[in-house]
């Protein structure tokens, strides 16, 4: 019955700290998503896998991607599509009143010169 409890609370902690608005950066490897992926549709399954990574991540069902990061991800062609890529989420407010969902997030495009010794890290001076 303890460990019951232990969970409620976990989940109860966790779903209090994802209301609020907070920027991470974290690196996705692609490449384990899109291993013996169809050429055609690897690109767009490298979007796909982004969007669901993001929603996981910061607790949104509403999750946008940036245009440059789009671009990033097409940006050597469909069959081709980097092994891992750097990501900034950002959970925002929505300003839209009507919207189903308070919260959003949006995803954006972090290049870097290597992926060695990165990890995920909490942004503070958001522009």
């Amino acid at each position: 019955s303890k460990k019951k409890d232990i969970k409620m609370v976990k989940g109860g902690v966790e779903k209090a700290m994802k209301s609020d608005l907070v920027t991470r950066e974290h690196t996705i490897h692609l490449s384990k998503v899109l291993h013996r992926q169809t050429f055609k549709k690897r690109a767009p399954r490298a979007i796909r896998a982004i969007k669901a990574f993001a929603e996981k991540a910061m607790g949104t069902t509403d999750v946008r991607i940036d245009t440059k990061l789009n671009k990033a991800v097409w940006a050597t062609g469909v069959r081709k599509t980097p092994v891992r890529i750097r990501v900034r989420l950002s959970r925002k407010r929505n300003d839209d009143e009507e919207a189903d969902n308070k919260l959003y997030t949006l995803v954006e495009h972090v290049p870097v010169a290597s992926f060695k010794d990165l990890e995920t890290k909490i942004v503070t001076d958001v522009v």
